[in-house]
């Protein structure tokens, strides 16, 4: 197994744009469209977990998530494509390896929209 620096496997800061998940309104019709994609992505338990190491270490590569899980490579692919289509995790392409890190302020986001209800 190969090993990667964490510092060059890390995803870019949040922007300025991004970065206060209070900017936008906490109700309405966009925020429940929101909070629906959100709950959607993390509606499975391997999501959850893929979130939480994500978020204890960082960054991650697909095959350093595979060997703490007991699933495929694929299987494990299409939970990252979730979270990732949801905004909650981001990859950094970095030549043929791709880190996966948690989105701090789309958690942060998710947070607020839940405490709204």
């Amino acid at each position: 197994m190969n090993k990667f620096s964490v510092d060059s496997a890390c995803c870019p800061p949040d922007s300025p744009a991004t970065a206060d998940p209070l900017v936008r309104p906490v109700d309405g019709p966009a925020a429940d469209e929101e909070l629906a994609a959100f709950a959607k992505a993390v509606a499975h338990p391997v999501r959850v977990r893929i979130l939480r190491m994500l978020a204890r270490k960082e960054a991650r590569m697909c095959s350093h998530i595979v060997d703490e899980l007991p699933l495929a490579q694929s299987t494990v692919s299409e939970h990252l494509r979730i979270l990732k289509g949801a905004g909650l995790v981001v990859a950094n392409e970095n030549g043929p390896r791709v880190s996966y890190c948690v989105v701090p302020s789309a958690l942060k986001r998710m947070k607020a929209l839940l405490g709204a209800m």
